[in-house]
């Protein structure tokens, strides 16, 4: 199965009511904002999603917002972050129902499988639907690792196509290539590595930050994809402080923080996580603000 996964992939914010409750229209107004900023593709309810936070019904919704926002202009990929591989696969084949492009597909939450029960339950997911499938390796957010050779062992279920390296570790980018060739369509998933994976062959960047400068993530990407790497360096090096925030335990509220600094989302987190605040929320802060003053203001390879 073949995908054209290339590009600038937003993992978009969820937008809630003040009461935490889901606010669809401001999530569709989001995604819209971001699609119109340039963006080749659209994650939905995946870490920065907070994905694993909203029921049913209301990952139906944002599905829904998702595609609706698209409106066939980008591919809409949903996370598939269950507790159960039972419940991953009720979503993966829901998800298809309702018309996703993809799944960016999680190991189990909460426990730490082994890699023969990841590999297990890769397989089952990929068994559910038709959709072709993003692996989502984040080993310091969710404690599982699928290493390299683990992913390579997938290479013979068609529907995985795709491979969202974030275990903050390049070199894996290099090994899956060396393991597997072109088997795999390659995303960096650390904001702060985009340039990196670049470089060392990713085809994709699957980012946080791009919630609140869509437009510098795409001029970042389109730059260095066309090996203009003295210009790609100048907006990386104005962007790191602020992509450095997609690496933090609060990453969800800081990148909600940076979205609703430049007006277009809200910092409405839902509980346990807490808005920022103190001298964390100053420091933060002072990084967006800073950034925001100091944005590039050219728009080249739009």
């Amino acid at each position: 199965m073949a995908v054209d996964w290339r590009g600038v992939y937003a993992a978009a914010t969820t937008e809630f009511h003040a009461d935490e409750a889901l606010d669809v229209a401001a999530t569709k107004k989001h995604f819209e904002r971001l699609i119109d900023g340039g963006i080749h593709g659209l994650v939905v309810m995946g870490t920065v999603g907070e994905g694993t936070s909203l029921d049913a019904d209301e990952k139906r919704e944002v599905l829904r917002a998702g595609i609706e926002a698209s409106r066939g202009r980008v591919p809409v990929v949903t996370g598939v972050a269950e507790y159960t591989t039972r419940g991953a696969c009720r979503w993966a084949a829901e998800a298809e129902k309702l018309g996703a492009d993809g799944l960016m597909v999680l190991p189990g939450m909460v426990y730490k499988a082994k890699p023969h029960e990841n590999l297990h339950h890769f397989r089952s997911v990929a068994a559910a639907s038709g959709l072709p499938i993003m692996v989502y390796n984040n080993p310091v957010s969710y404690g599982v690792d699928l290493k390299p050779a683990h992913i390579a062992e997938l290479a013979d279920v068609p529907t995985i196509v795709a491979v969202k390296e974030s275990s903050d570790d390049p070199r894996r980018i290099t090994d899956l290539v060396n393991l597997v060739g072109g088997r795999f369509v390659l995303l960096g998933g650390v904001d702060d590595l985009a340039l990196e994976c670049c470089l060392l062959g990713a085809v994709g960047w699957v980012s946080g930050l791009v919630n609140a400068f869509p437009e510098e993530n795409r001029q970042l990407w389109d730059l260095a994809t066309a090996g203009r790497w003295e210009e790609a360096r100048a907006i990386y090096r104005w962007y790191m402080p602020l992509l450095h925030l997609d690496t933090l335990p609060t990453l969800v509220q800081c990148i909600k923080l940076a979205a609703a600094e430049v007006g277009i989302g809200s910092e409405t987190v839902r509980a346990p996580r807490r808005p920022l605040a103190g001298a964390e929320r100053e420091e933060v802060l002072r990084i967006i603000r800073t950034g925001i003053a100091t944005r590039p203001t050219a728009r080249a390879g739009r």
